[in-house]
């Protein structure tokens, strides 16, 4: 199963084996030679969730091979940013590779990419907000394969304990507070959830806000409606109401939600897969994120089909990233793996087979991707361990700071 790696530990690993790989070199057996004479074939770096994931992308990568005849070595990674980041150094990348939003800026800047969105005679086919997470200075990149997005989820048995009905679900952040409070006994927290941007950056959207404006030109970090959601996180975290899950002893939100030291949680569709495999006991409803006073936010996270700039194939390598993600392909990747896909018009047909996931699909329309601009990672970090001091920390501060270094970081 996915648990949700924290973006900052993957960052870490990233820039720390950058030096390991410009010293050792590494990358792919296909070379230019052979790639020139048709005899080597595609390489595709993958990372994977487990046994399920790979061979559901090995299937769909067998039809392709049967298709095209193009023969394509589906490799696993182990840790896929130091992967890539060897086959860049050593001048050898993969053909095809998953990318996650967070890191295309940083992969676009630095040259490694070729974008071909203009080949996609269907892109209107996919989420608006995810076309726009692979986009960067004004040049669309690659197709997101699939996604997942927050909502929350709520134990059924500890809301019917507290006596609340389907007409208490919260749909505003006065509501959602109250009925943290009230779910608040003993052991058990009303809300858990994680101590990041990935979780507590949620509030930021829902209040009109976010770390840079929305072509990613301009730091807005400590904008008034910022300050506003970290404020609110503070005094639920400080009326116990609200909690991290190290406060509950428990490694992430579906830990501190599955074992009951969480009335509430707020997670992604990968939680799916969590409690049936370590909580099937535990019955739960997903709903919306509450609004916010800017509206409704909530996060997404998604991995594109990069090609690489440096591919000797690249029109083999765009037909299989485009043959990935056709909706034939997509209906069996996201029904495999319990990602979401991509397609708009796949929608419909996946929520008659999984409609316990409708708030995630929802949130398509309206979630905001992760930052998007390169040499920030590190910053972002910084940012999230202040964070985990909020409960009695000063939030314009930490505002403050992060703008500071993010504007330094991005030049403006």
């Amino acid at each position: 199963m996915r648990h949700p790696i924290r973006r900052s530990a993957q960052a870490a690993v990233a820039v720390a084996t950058l030096s390991l790989a410009a010293a050792c070199g590494g990358g792919f057996d296909d070379s230019a030679d052979q790639q020139e004479s048709g005899t080597a074939p595609l390489t595709m770096l993958i990372a994977s969730s487990g046994d399920a994931e790979t061979q559901a992308v090995q299937a769909q990568v067998d039809a392709y091979e049967q298709e095209s005849g193009t023969t394509v070595d589906l490799q696993v990674a182990a840790d896929l940013s130091q992967e890539l980041a060897q086959g860049f150094a050593g001048g050898n990348p993969p053909d095809v590779f998953y990318l996650d939003a967070s890191r295309l800026a940083d992969q676009a800047d630095a040259g490694n990419l070729f974008p071909y969105l203009d080949q996609v005679d269907d892109l209107d086919d996919f989420y608006p907000n995810l076309v726009d997470a692979f986009t960067y200075d004004g040049t669309q990149y690659c197709l997101p394969k699939d996604f997942s997005t927050l909502a929350l989820e709520i134990n059924d048995a500890a809301w019917s304990a507290a006596g609340l009905t389907e007409a208490d679900y919260p749909t505003t952040w006065e509501e959602l507070s109250t009925v943290a409070q009230t779910l608040t006994t003993g052991g058990q927290t009303g809300l858990v959830i994680g101590d990041t941007r990935d979780r507590v950056g949620a509030f930021m959207t829902q209040a009109g806000g976010w770390f840079l404006n929305a072509d990613g030109t301009e730091v807005t970090t400590d904008s008034p409606a910022n300050l506003e959601a970290l404020q609110y996180v503070q005094e639920n975290l400080a009326a116990g109401s609200f909690a991290y899950p190290s406060a509950v002893d428990a490694g992430w939100g579906g830990e501190a939600f599955g074992t009951g030291k969480a009335a509430m949680t707020i997670e992604g569709n990968w939680l799916v897969g969590a409690m049936e495999a370590d909580y099937p006991d535990v019955g739960y409803t997903v709903v919306p994120l509450p609004e916010g006073p800017g509206g409704a936010g909530t996060l997404s996270f998604t991995n594109c089909l990069a090609v690489s700039a440096d591919s000797d194939a690249q029109d083999a390598a765009v037909d299989l990233a485009t043959y990935l993600t056709s909706a034939d392909a997509m209906t069996a990747l996201t029904q495999d793996t319990g990602v979401l896909p991509s397609r708009q018009s796949l929608a419909d047909a996946y929520l008659e087979q999984f409609p316990e996931r409708q708030a995630y699909i929802d949130g398509a329309e309206f979630a905001q991707g992760p930052v998007n601009a390169p040499g920030v990672e590190q910053v972002l970090i910084d940012f999230d361990s202040q964070l985990g001091g909020l409960a009695t920390g000063d939030p314009q501060a930490i505002l403050e700071s992060t703008q500071t270094n993010l504007e330094q970081a991005i030049g403006g």
